[in-house]
């Protein structure tokens, strides 16, 4: 029982998924503001405004620095791992989602051009690549501020 006493009671993680989730609805809203219907495939997806990845560890280091100390060894930590996995979500995550855009346009004009669809004897595969992986910088920081703002006030 003090087990799960522990887990409920662990403020600094339920602040975390609290500020995933926010961002995840604020998905979901801003992509009906754009595209004016509802998807709620949004709450599951990766990519858009506001990162979510970005407002779990900024909201995680914010909440970490309230109740362990700013000067802690474990706020320095979150700290490292936010600027890990915002510099992710900007750079590698989004050149990989390039990459899938170059690939999928390479096999769009290797499907047309050829009425086969076997290529060097090898079936040419008609399923997409995911091509929105990461983040731009705006969303990026749109997390950020959200995983802070979020940490301040709870």
């Amino acid at each position: 029982m003090d087990l799960l006493h522990g887990i409920l009671a662990n403020r600094i993680m339920w602040v975390a998924l609290l500020a995933w989730l926010i961002a995840q609805c604020c998905k979901l809203i801003f992509y009906f503001l754009v595209e004016k219907r509802l998807d709620f495939s949004s709450l599951k997806s990766s990519g858009g405004f506001p990162s979510s990845h970005t407002a779990i560890v900024c909201a995680l280091a914010g909440q970490i620095g309230k109740e362990a100390g700013w000067s802690s060894p474990i706020f320095a930590v979150s700290v490292v791992l936010a600027v890990i996995v915002m510099y992710d979500a900007a750079n590698v995550r989004w050149a990989a989602g390039e990459q899938a855009r170059a690939i999928n346009h390479l096999l769009d004009m290797l499907l047309e051009s050829n009425a086969s669809t076997q290529w060097f004897g090898q079936e040419i595969p008609n399923e997409k690549l995911k091509e929105i992986m990461g983040h731009t910088p705006f969303e990026v920081f749109g997390g950020a501020i959200l995983g802070i703002v979020v940490a301040a006030l709870f």
